[in-house]
């Protein structure tokens, strides 16, 4: 269960953790913003004669929200689709006198008059944009680092266990590893005594001694040839 949260902003906390989930795409959001700003702008032509503060108002709610539901792989759309959207959706209001001509210029004046609204908009989404990409590469920093923290932890573990397992199956008084040839060598030649007709000190066990070669510029002797029959 989740604690419960306590101060102030408690009632907007509790608000913004009911509204649904951003899954809006980039087009998605686009579209659905331009569809409730013409439709605002419509219903404030007819209601208040086309006052472009109302919209400029409603234009800087849909830039929150825009921010908001957006889904985190297309965050850097809504603020690039709000200009479309705040232009597209002021064509009800444009006061135009009459034909293509007419609605560019409406259209224009009210871009020229209403120009602060549309940044104010566009600087409110970009800054929900910006906190909500920090805080999702943040997220993804830790997700890495307790991953990390994991394994090492399971890699611990199991070269504990290994260690433990192969010290219990070894048997007592036996030595950690192999013994080499050479030292078994040198035990054997410490070990054992001097034999008979051997002098004391020298290196027994598997000591040979050699036979002496043929020296240098000597030649060996040939074996008599056989007598001719």
């Amino acid at each position: 269960m989740r604690a419960r949260r306590r101060g102030p902003l408690a009632p907007l906390a509790s608000a913004a953790a009911r509204l649904p989930s951003p899954r809006l795409t980039g087009l998605g959001c686009g579209l659905l913003g331009t569809l409730v700003l013409f439709a605002f702008a419509f219903f404030d032509q007819l209601l208040f004669d086309g006052a472009p503060t109302a919209y400029g108002v409603c234009f800087v709610l849909v830039s929150v929200c825009a921010g908001l539901w957006v889904r985190p792989y297309d965050l850097i759309t809504a603020p690039i689709a709000l200009p479309i959207m705040f232009t597209l959706g002021t064509v009800p209001i444009s006061h135009h006198t009459g034909g293509f001509a007419g609605l560019l210029m409406g259209v224009f004046t009210v871009l020229a008059t209403q120009a602060g609204w549309l940044f104010t908009g566009t600087l409110v989404c970009a800054l929900i944009v910006a906190v909500r990409k920090a805080a999702a590469i943040a997220r993804r920093q830790a997700e890495r680092q307790a991953q990390r923290q994991v394994a090492r932890a399971q890699s611990r573990e199991s070269g504990k266990g290994k260690g433990a397992s192969g010290a219990a199956g070894k048997p007592p008084g036996q030595t950690s590893g192999p013994v080499s040839g050479r030292w078994q060598r040198r035990r054997g030649q410490v070990d054992e005594g001097p034999g008979p007709g051997q002098r004391p000190g020298l290196a027994q066990g598997s000591h040979h001694p050699r036979s002496p070669g043929p020296r240098a510029g000597q030649v060996r002797d040939r074996p008599a040839s056989r007598p001719a029959t």
